[in-house]
């Protein structure tokens, strides 16, 4: 699977959502010469990405005549209003755009619906969710997972490939939408795992820091346990993914789960870990509260180490996201 051959900035590429990840998004693209143009609710948020490069779009309206328009929002009823609603992209059905990538986590249902939409009026529709945040994203790690007609998805892989360690084409449809849930079905078991051993390991007897810098030069240690370990280390909550975003990746894996008939055993013990941090009342917090909560099922509380712990990141900006 071979992607076009690509000049930087002879395909218009529209952009719709300039929060935390759009807006890092967008600005990879830009600074990889690529022509783009951005459009977002509040319009001061786009304006931002002027100094990057990005023009500004007035409304969604001016982005229909673009080859390709990425949207970057936070909900399926999102997603539907910026395409399907009044003065959407695809109002218009006499003047849209080539085609149309959607990095939202949005569950498959809805963007099967938004692919209909689409075809009914000739754009192709490419699924491209995403894992990363906002500084994972300026790091150039983030990485996408696509699905939709293959063809389409050759003609924008080079604009793809700026945005960080690259796409994996997965298949026709909408299945890149499951590969997002089962990725973020793992950050889950993994991050509650993280932090049962964590809280062992410090409950006999040993600082986190430690514990964490070992793991993470081992064999188990990766990209995310690293890039976890100062919130662990350090209690810093700052939200990344909360609890209830978790949770609704959970449900949305179980539902897949029934449908195939799939059991997760060890995804069903987590879903009750993450239920527990969202009954527990903190759900503006970030995820890794899992460790909290664990640390209080153990009959300890933890402090903060203020120990200075690489996160194995190079970027400068924190974002938001999820990770």
């Amino acid at each position: 699977m071979t992607a076009h051959t690509h000049t930087p900035g002879s395909i218009r590429v529209g952009w719709i959502g300039a929060g935390r990840m759009g807006a890092a998004m967008a600005t990879r693209l830009a600074r990889a010469g690529e022509d783009v143009t951005v459009w977002n609710r509040t319009r001061a948020k786009a304006e931002a990405l002027t100094d990057v490069g990005c023009a500004v779009a007035d409304t969604i309206a001016d982005l229909r005549g673009h080859d390709v328009v990425f949207t970057m929002v936070s909900t399926p009823a999102d997603l539907e209003q910026v395409l399907t609603g009044e003065g959407g992209l695809l109002a218009d059905p006499d003047h849209v755009p080539g085609a149309v990538v959607d990095c939202s986590t949005v569950s498959t249902e809805s963007s099967a619906a938004m692919r209909a939409a689409c075809a009914e009026r000739g754009v192709d529709f490419l699924a491209s969710p995403v894992s990363g945040n906002g500084k994972v994203v300026l790091a150039g790690g983030l990485s996408l997972v696509v699905s939709g007609p293959e063809e389409t998805y050759l003609k924008v892989a080079p604009l793809l490939e700026h945005l960080g360690k690259g796409a994996t084409y997965v298949g026709d449809g909408d299945v890149a939408r499951l590969a997002k849930i089962a990725h973020n079905l793992m950050l889950g078991v993994v991050t509650q795992t993280l932090a049962e051993i964590t809280v062992l390991a410090e409950k006999g007897g040993m600082p986190r820091h430690a514990f964490l810098e070992f793991l993470n030069n081992s064999v188990m240690g990766s990209v995310f346990t690293r890039y976890k370990s100062p919130a662990f280390v350090n209690l810093d909550y700052t939200p990344t993914f909360t609890p209830i975003l978790l949770r609704k990746d959970f449900d949305l894996g179980f539902a897949a789960a029934h449908e195939l008939d799939v059991p997760m055993p060890v995804c069903a013990a987590t879903a009750a870990a993450v239920q527990g941090t969202v009954s527990s009342g903190r759900v503006t917090e970030d995820f890794a509260i899992l460790l909290d909560q664990q640390a209080a099922l153990s009959g300890i509380t933890l402090e903060p180490e203020n120990v200075a712990v690489d996160d194995g990141l190079s970027a400068a900006d924190p974002g938001s996201g999820e990770a």
